[in-house]
């Protein structure tokens, strides 16, 4: 199979999809599928070769917030029939339109739709010019690029559930794959003395980590108020790490100024971006994970945490907090402080026996759902089933 992935940028500090794209291409590969991508980041920026056994094509820089590359049409509809399907990453900007454009009928050639969270209802709750402004486009533009997808893939059940709420018209052929991360790297404890010796401040230390995007729908400042608060009631929280890059100074300086009002200076330490064994050695490191998102349809991290044998301990607005209360991997409360507060109140309450049964129930769902040989062969077989005999 020979498959083209569309999508923004392939800048690692992006999130969750291109983080998915990393991680499963090398599993493609082995299965026969080649992948190649395509992307609107400048010919000349420093991440293209971030993805392994995949060629990029960079096909901007884009000149505009909606991402848009005059390119990018002229280059999918010259190389489209080079490949057996596209798949498309994320919705609102100029590449899902140019997908439309390009392979719609009477095109031979299929293209699927990750939405990735982005029909969440959260978003037009959160931001109402920004939801007036996707009101209208969806009218437009993007329910036609919805429509006419060969299917419209989502990570779990409840993001397909949520993606129906905000939008009319809604029409299109669904379908759930498996979504998933790869496996940690094995020896964890070496992984774990090179994120400490970067970081020798933690050693001494048992503490929650959070490790994601920094960005107002993750949820931070709800971990900051439920910390606060737990002080001023006489409790001891653990200490707490967060971790992940910020595309916005201004909102991390911002936290950290509420950390610092609040009187959390001793109680937070605040990372970069971590990756590779330092990412794995963090994960490692800490006592349980911690998301409290207020939207996430999935959340790779959550699932990383898993893989390590961490509990997590997650916000009902993490679409997979079913599968994680059902499986018994970790605590679930609602993304408000006081959620949060419980969180931590709960982790705390447990004894160590039932800690550590809960971290073998980690391993296990990860192992039972979210691998990233799951993953890659439910989205094979979502491919050849919606375009056979054609695939």
């Amino acid at each position: 199979m020979r498959l083209l992935r569309v999508i923004a940028s392939v800048n690692p500090t992006q999130g969750g999809p291109i983080a998915g794209i990393r991680a499963v291409t090398p599993v493609l590969a082995s299965m026969g599928v080649q992948t190649e991508i395509a992307c609107v980041d400048a010919p000349a920026a420093g991440w293209l070769d971030s993805v392994p056994q995949a060629k990029v094509h960079a096909l901007g820089p884009a000149q505009s917030s909606w991402a848009r590359s005059k390119e990018l049409v002229p280059w999918l509809r010259t190389n489209g029939s080079r490949f057996d399907a596209v798949v498309m990453h994320g919705l609102w900007l100029h590449p899902s339109y140019a997908v439309w454009q390009a392979f719609r009928q009477p095109s031979t050639t299929p293209y699927f739709v990750y939405p990735h969270g982005m029909l969440d209802p959260w978003f037009q709750k959160a931001r109402p010019l920004k939801a007036l402004r996707n009101t209208v486009y969806w009218k437009l533009v993007e329910h036609r690029v919805i429509r006419d997808a060969t299917r419209v893939l989502f990570t779990c059940d409840e993001e397909r559930r949520l993606a129906r709420e905000p939008f009319r018209p809604y029409a299109c052929r669904e379908a759930v794959v498996n979504y998933g991360s790869a496996t940690p790297p094995p020896d964890g404890e070496r992984c774990k003395g090179v994120f400490l010796q970067t970081h020798p401040e933690l050693a001494a230390k048992t503490f929650l980590l959070f490790l994601s995007r920094i960005h107002q729908k993750k949820g931070v400042d709800l971990l900051l108020q439920a910390w606060s608060a737990q002080l001023k009631a006489g409790k001891t929280p653990p200490h707490l790490a967060i971790a992940g890059p910020c595309a916005e100074p201004a909102y991390l300086d911002g936290l950290k100024r509420l950390a610092a009002e609040l009187g959390l200076a001793a109680q937070v330490t605040w990372l970069p971006m971590l990756e590779g064994d330092a990412k794995w050695g963090a994960l490692n490191a800490c006592e349980a994970f911690i998301l409290p998102s207020h939207q996430e349809n999935f959340g790779i991290a959550v699932v990383e945490a898993l893989a390590c044998g961490r509990p997590v301990l997650i916000s009902d607005k993490v679409n997979i907090w079913r599968e994680i209360q059902s499986d018994g991997s970790g605590l679930v409360a609602p993304d408000t402080a006081e959620g949060v507060s419980r969180l931590v109140e709960s982790w705390q309450a447990l004894e160590t026996r039932a800690r550590e049964k809960m971290s073998l129930l980690a391993r296990g769902s990860f192992a039972q759902r979210f691998t990233i040989a799951q993953a890659a062969g439910s989205l094979v077989n979502a491919i050849r089933g919606a375009t056979a005999p054609f695939v």
